[in-house]
């Protein structure tokens, strides 16, 4: 019986092994047309990106009492700004 289930193993192992390879291949491929499918930005989300960093910085500039009077949380900043900036642009 045990020489039974070590000829099975032996037997086993190039299969297992083969099989090991196969799936870092299709892995391998399967990265490579991830990369390929990678959509770049629109032109609208990379100004939105644009507005929002330009926004994210004069907001970390304020000091706190200008913060209160600009608006005090982060939204109603940011959608000041937006419109701010949109108007500068058109």
């Amino acid at each position: 019986m045990f020489a039974r289930l070590l000829a099975a193993a032996m037997l086993a192992a190039p299969l297992l092994l083969a099989q090991a390879a196969t799936a870092r291949e299709a892995g391998a491929a399967a990265k490579e047309t991830s990369k390929e499918t990678v959509k770049e930005p629109s032109m609208a989300q990379s100004a939105a990106r644009e507005r929002q960093k330009k926004c994210g910085s004069e907001w970390r500039a304020l000091s706190a009492t200008e913060k209160a009077a600009q608006g005090p949380k982060w939204p109603q900043y940011y959608s000041k700004c937006v419109k701010r900036l949109k108007e500068q642009k058109a």
